[in-house]
Parts: C-alpha cells; sequence; structure tokens
C-alpha cells in the first residue's frame, strides 16, 4: 500500500469532544457555502422592493465572493497570530451582525455594504475551521476524515441554501434568507469555547498590515478582470485590471521575502507535495466550476427545466458528492492518497467524456455524468486539502488552509472565464449563420448575445422564426458546451498524470 505523503507518524486518536467540536465547525461551513447561492433566489424580490441599477446588482451579487477571495491570506494567517478560535468568534460575530443588518437594508448602498462585511467575515472561517481540524485531529486517518466531512459541509450547504432560501421566500421578505445565518452563529458562540480548543503559534509576530492591503489589492484586482470577461467578453478595463494585480502581486511576493515574518510564508511551496496539492486542487475546481456553469444553462436553456426541476435533477449530483464524502478517506487508507486522487481524475475525465454525447443522450448523460464527476472530485478536493494543510507546520496550519482555499477562489473564476469565453466565441460564430438572415436584426442581436437572449427573443418572432432562432441557438449552445467539456476531459487526464508524478512519499 502507498505510504501517506507526508511524514507523519499516527498520534493520539480523537475522544468525543473532537468528534463532536467537528459538528461544530461544520456549522459555519454550511452557512459560508449557503451564502453564495441563496442570494440568487432573492434577487428578484429585492430588486423589485430596492430598485437597483444592474450595475450596482451586480455588486450585490458579487462583492460577498470577492470579498471572501481578497482576505482569505490575511484571514488565516491572523488566526495563526491571535487564535484561530477566537478568529471564529470575531468572524461569527461579525458575520452574524452583517447578516441582520442585510436583511433590512432599505437601500442599495446598506445591502452591498453588509454583502462587503459578510465577506470579510466568511473569509474568516474556512482557514480557522480548516487549521482547527489539524489541530484537534492528530491521527491521519481520522484527520482525512474529518476534512471529508468538512468538504462535505460546503456541498451541503450549497444544496440546502436554495432549498431554505425557496421555503422562506415563500412565506417571508427577501431579507429574511440572510436570517438564517444569526441562531447558527448564536450557537457557535456558545459552543464553540467548550468544545472548540485554542491554538495559536506562540512565535507569531505582528501582522503586516501593508502585506495585508497588498494581498487584499492583487487579489480583488484579477478576480474582478476574470470576472468582467466571464461576463462581458475581454475588455481593455477587464485586462488593465489582471495586469495591475499581477503587478501588485509580484510586489507582494517580493516583501515576503524580505519580512522576518511575512505574512505568507512561501517556505510552504518549497515542499513539492505541497506545490503539486495545491495546482491539483486549483485544477480540479477549474474543470469543475465551468461545467457545473454550462450544465445548469442547459437543464434551463435548452432542456426548458424550470429553475426548480433544473435544482431537482441537481440533487443526484450532490448526494453522490455528500455520499462519496465518507467512503473517500476509507479508500485512501487502502490505495494510498495518490493513487486515490488519480484514479478520481481519471473518473471525472470519464464524466466529461459522457458529456460530450449530451446531444444524442440528453438528460440522462447530464445526470450520469454529474453522479460520476461527484464521485470522481470528491476524494480529489478531500485528499488534495488534507495534504495541503499537514504539509505544514501546525503553527502555520492557518495560513495553508488560506492558500487552499485562495486557490479554489481562483480555480473557479478562472475556469468560468477561460473555458466560459471559449464557449461564448464558439456559441457566437455559430449564431452568424446565414440561415438566421431572415430573423429581424434586433432579435438576432439579442440571440447572439447569450442562449437565455436567444430564449427571450424567440419569444417575441413568429412561430416559424421563433423555432428557426431557438434550435440554432441552442446547437450552437450544445456544441460549445460539448467542446467545453472535451477541453475539461484533457486537463483532468493531465492533472491525473501530475497528481501521480509530484505528489509521491515523502523520504
Amino acid at each position: 500500500m502507498e505510504q501517506r505523503v507526508t511524514e507523519e507518524v499516527a498520534g493520539p486518536k480523537a475522544t468525543s469532544r473532537e468528534w463532536i467540536g467537528l459538528g461544530v465547525i461544520a456549522l459555519p461551513c454550511i452557512l459560508y457555502s449557503m451564502d453564495l447561492t441563496v442570494l440568487n433566489l432573492a434577487v428578484p424580490h429585492l430588486t423589485a422592493d430596492l430598485k437597483p441599477s444592474s450595475a450596482e446588482l451586480l455588486w450585490i451579487v458579487d462583492i460577498y465572493g470577492f470579498m471572501i477571495a481578497g482576505s482569505l491570506i490575511t484571514m488565516g494567517t491572523l488566526g495563526d497570530r491571535i487564535g484561530r478560535r477566537r478568529l471564529l468568534m470575531i468572524g461569527a460575530v461579525a458575520f452574524g451582525a452583517a447578516s441582520i443588518v442585510a436583511a433590512f437594508a432599505n437601500s442599495v448602498e446598506t445591502l452591498i455594504a453588509a454583502r462587503a462585511l459578510l465577506g470579510v467575515a466568511g473569509a474568516t472561517l474556512a482557514p480557522s475551521t480548516l487549521s482547527l481540524i489539524r489541530n484537534m485531529f492528530h491521527d491521519p486517518d481520522e484527520r482525512t476524515f474529518a476534512i471529508g466531512m468538512w468538504v462535505m459541509s460546503y456541498s451541503a450547504g450549497g444544496a440546502l441554501g436554495p432549498v431554505l432560501g425557496g421555503v422562506l421566500l415563500e412565506y417571508f421578505w427577501w431579507g429574511s434568507v440572510f436570517l438564517l445565518a444569526v441562531p447558527v452563529m448564536v450557537l457557535l458562540l456558545i459552543v464553540a469555547p467548550i468544545l472548540l480548543p485554542e491554538y495559536r503559534d506562540p512565535q507569531a509576530g505582528r501582522l503586516d498590515v501593508l502585506s495585508a492591503a497588498l494581498s487584499l489589492i492583487a487579489v480583488l484586482s484579477v478576480i474582478w478582470g476574470l470576472k468582467s470577461i466571464a461576463e462581458g467578453g475581454l475588455s481593455a478595463l477587464a485586462g488593465v485590471s489582471i495586469v495591475a494585480g499581477v503587478i501588485v502581486g509580484t510586489i507582494f511576493v517580493r516583501r515576503q521575502k524580505t519580512l522576518a515574518d511575512p505574512l505568507l510564508d512561501l517556505r510552504l511551496f518549497a515542499k513539492p507535495s505541497f506545490t503539486a496539492a495545491v495546482a491539483v486542487n486549483i485544477l480540479g475546481v477549474f474543470v469543475a466550476f465551468a461545467s457545473f456553469m454550462f450544465t445548469a444553462q442547459y437543464l434551463q436553456l435548452v432542456l426548458g427545466l424550470s429553475p426548480l426541476a433544473a435544482g431537482l435533477w441537481s440533487l443526484p449530483g450532490a448526494l453522490a458528492f455528500v455520499a462519496c464524502s465518507f467512503i473517500a478517506p476509507s479508500i485512501a487508507q487502502k490505495l494510498g492518497p495518490r493513487r486515490t486522487i488519480a484514479i478520481g481524475l481519471i473518473i471525472v475525465a470519464l464524466s466529461f467524456a459522457l458529456l460530450t454525447q449530451v446531444d444524442v443522450y440528453g438528460l440522462p448523460a447530464i445526470v450520469g455524468a454529474m453522479v460520476a464527476m461527484s464521485f470522481g472530485l470528491s476524494p480529489v478536493f478531500i485528499l488534495t486539502t488534507d495534504l495541503i494543510v499537514s504539509s505544514a507546520p501546525p503553527e502555520r496550519a492557518g495560513a495553508a488552509a488560506a492558500i487552499s482555499e485562495t486557490g479554489a477562489e481562483f480555480g473557479g473564476v478562472l475556469g468560468i472565464a477561460v473555458l466560459g469565453s471559449i464557449g461564448i466565441a464558439i456559441y457566437r460564430s455559430m449564431m452568424a449563420s446565414p440561415t438566421l438572415d431572415g430573423v429581424p436584426a434586433q432579435a438576432l442581436a439579442t440571440a447572439r448575445d447569450t442562449l437565455g437572449g436567444a430564449v427571450a427573443a424567440s419569444a417575441e418572432l413568429s412561430p416559424a422564426l421563433g423555432t428557426l432562432l431557438l434550435d440554432t441557438a441552442r446547437g450552437a449552445f450544445v456544441h460549445g458546451f460539448e467542446i467545453i467539456v472535451l477541453v475539461c476531459a484533457v486537463i483532468a487526464i493531465a492533472t491525473a498524470f501530475l497528481s501521480a508524478r509530484y505528489l509521491r512519499p515523502a523520504v
């Protein structure tokens, strides 16, 4: 059997206190991902109430994720300095307070500010909880299982968000979706001091404020630029934003090399297993996010399913991910993490291969591929996260967790931007077909922009022209979708080879 990638020996077994504490840790993780999805349902209601402009609405939706991504590195290192449990509790107070402000916001500006604070508070949750797991579970196999439950809690939150949000919106106002966080955070504040241990780096120095500012500017600039490209195509402003972010990021890295106690310890990347695990995790998120985006559009805009029906057909994949989170650690014990990750990525590649046949098999291909993909991605995310955190010394676990989460944020946004841009380019090129010359210019321009625009434009035309436009648009989208998943399959196979080559046992 393959040895573990880390050099650890088995530590003491966890007691019931640690396992109950793991349940406590799962609570903020569920809320973290719920807040990423629940707002989408409330958008029509808050739009009717607050009447935001299109630009303001984008900021309401996006600012939460932006601030999380930009604050992760700072918060992970801050937890190492002031204590991970303390940071978690500070974040819980801030998250609960911001949720109340967002729930009762009576202006667009107030809601945007509350969402920004939610993002900063949310950035304390992931590195704090993951680094606490590093300190609570000393036995490598138990820690792998605990991290599996940690990863699963995010998946559960993403699945629960639309369901609970839909129930609340059925009976209450749009702000009620934010109040889901308040009782959970109150419970966390009560039980965390009892069940969760405190840990911090006793040798840590002061937080370098300039480094924190540089990391925030660099991450926000790059992610904003990539997201702008994903939403509106390549533009000068998006390009300038990305270049500026890279320049600031370079300054940030150089500054870390000169500091006695850096915000980001670059020595972590000296371990090949750490760097390889980060790379594999980023590439896994890269292909996953892009495929999820196209799949959601396919279900609603090509098959014509309602949002509820599309969500229900997505549940088998989510449930498969949850199920595999329980069994992935056991598989890794038998096969070793390196082999398990490589096999998982091969399963992901086969799932993408099935999606290339979506025009033939339709919904069964989508559901089957999503289930298989969940079984492949679950061990990849769990084991790479475990390797990242385990490769770092205990006093740097918060920083390592922040690197893992920041990499995942970049992987998701980059996947949507790069693969989404390829899909849009294919779609628009096929929508230049001469068979559409009889379609009115305004309707054709709308249809060439997005498939959603084509669906709306076709409803305004005569039955014959509407059917022609919609069939052509759906065919163009499916063709682009199939090219994208083929690219994803190739990337998954390449990543499998990367994991097999570089995630080697330490000697």
